[in-house]
């Protein structure tokens, strides 16, 4: 075993028997896309997210928009599932009015919240590990019937947490003691984050697990045995500290052992 394996878990499965790395499915954006000469209609998703799994040992599988007939059977193939992030959700799915700011609802954007839905409800049905990133923690929040404040610098006067260009922001966040989050990440960390909206209302369940200095609910997770933790910043953007994507892939390890041995 490496060192690595020592040091994060990710490899603890193959002592109990089970020799595959665990298969991480990511969704991914649906939308008009340019590669050279081409211009597109793509479903796509920045390689940083797969090289975290990767580096944690896990196998990263993308899960495009599609009918949502196909959920069940795409995680039966899984051992875990990430929801990553991207453009706003319709407010429609937690019955509000689209605010200004928020993203329109294209119907490419309306199949992908559908689609990341149906697999969150579906994985929590499971007890399969889940980790929300960004758009992630809102679509899990609202998967559990919560709801998002659609635009952030209207709660808390500022635009720091999305400064535009595609230029992220350092944000401090300090974790709740006793949490899944707290166990992985300490009392505080420095994360990188890009959002204009964010949890309001808690979905059912879900308890907060970090907030930012602004009082902005930064995690949420449910607590008990299984491993569904969502947060609010981009833990793809620091490749140097793999934590969280240790977790998920630990967790995703340890359920795919349970399969095997049902």
């Amino acid at each position: 075993m490496s060192d690595f394996d020592r040091d994060n878990g990710a490899g603890s499965h193959r002592q109990r028997g089970h020799d595959a790395n665990p298969v991480l499915g990511l969704t991914t954006y649906l939308q008009q896309a340019q590669t050279g000469v081409w211009d597109v209609h793509a479903s796509f998703l920045p390689a940083i997210y797969m090289e975290g799994v990767n580096l944690a040992g896990g196998i990263a599988v993308l899960l495009p928009p599609q009918g949502v007939d196909a959920a069940e059977r795409v995680l039966d193939g899984l051992d875990g599932l990430i929801i990553t992030g991207g453009r706003d959700m319709d407010p429609a799915t937690y019955g509000q009015q689209r605010h200004p700011s928020t993203d329109e609802p294209v119907q490419e954007n309306r199949l992908r919240d559908e689609w990341e839905l149906a697999l969150v409800r579906g994985a929590l049905r499971r007890g399969m590990p889940l980790l929300g990133i960004c758009r992630g923690a809102q679509v899990v929040n609202v998967a559990l019937g919560g709801t998002l404040h659609q635009h952030l610098p209207d709660v808390v006067g500022h635009t720091r947490h999305q400064q535009g260009n595609a230029v992220f922001s350092t944000s401090s966040v300090r974790t709740v003691p006793g949490t899944l989050l707290a166990s992985l990440i300490g009392d505080t960390s420095d994360v990188q984050c890009y959002h204009h909206q964010a949890i309001d209302r808690l979905g059912d369940g879900l308890i907060v697990s970090a907030k930012d200095s602004d009082g902005v609910i930064e995690a949420v997770e449910i607590p008990g045995d299984n491993f569904v933790l969502a947060v609010q910043w981009h833990p793809e953007e620091r490749l140097d500290d793999i934590r969280l994507f240790a977790g998920v892939v630990r967790a995703a390890a340890q359920y795919a052992t349970g399969k095997v041995n049902a």
